[in-house]
């Protein structure tokens, strides 16, 4: 397994560290950049952010269990949430979520062996009026019905 420093990756966050003069006001802006280009956060990248921002490795750990879009395992290149917020269970949310399960052969929350595919659901994204919702990493399905959700899987990257 390589080092954190060894991945071109963490290149890439410390140029974007540095571009925008991160302090520790920064702190989830940096963690979004992170987890985008890593994936989660693992505890390597824990210590390389604390040690970049001079922030205690307990503040950032509290940040990422605080708030459920960062992850500390590791997810699939194909993360699939589905909204159960109130709009979108009303229409049928929970429906789609069983569907994606019973393709996939995953429940929600794990991740597939190979690494292609991590379902989830998600309170609420804020999309009501496309209810019910399915987001693909940053892509979104509005109206999503349950006969849609094999052109889903098939639309994600492998």
């Amino acid at each position: 397994m390589c080092s954190l420093l060894e991945n071109p990756k963490i290149q890439e966050l410390d140029t974007f560290i540095d571009e925008i003069h991160a302090k520790e006001s920064d702190l989830i802006e940096v963690l979004h950049k992170a987890q985008n280009l890593f994936g989660y956060i693992s505890e390597e990248l824990v210590a390389h952010i604390s040690d970049k921002l001079g922030v205690p490795r307990a503040k950032i750990y509290g940040v990422v269990s605080f708030y459920s879009y960062f992850t500390t395992e590791p997810r699939g290149k194909n993360v699939i949430n589905v909204c159960m917020g109130t709009a979108c269970f009303v229409r049928g949310a929970d429906k789609i979520l069983r569907e994606l399960e019973s393709q996939l052969r995953l429940k929600s929350g794990e991740t597939s062996i190979d690494g292609l595919y991590t379902i989830d659901s998600l309170r609420c994204v804020g999309a009501c009026g496309l209810a019910p919702v399915v987001m693909v990493n940053d892509k979104v399905y509005g109206r999503v019905e349950s006969a849609d959700v094999a052109k889903i899987i098939s639309e994600c990257e492998v």
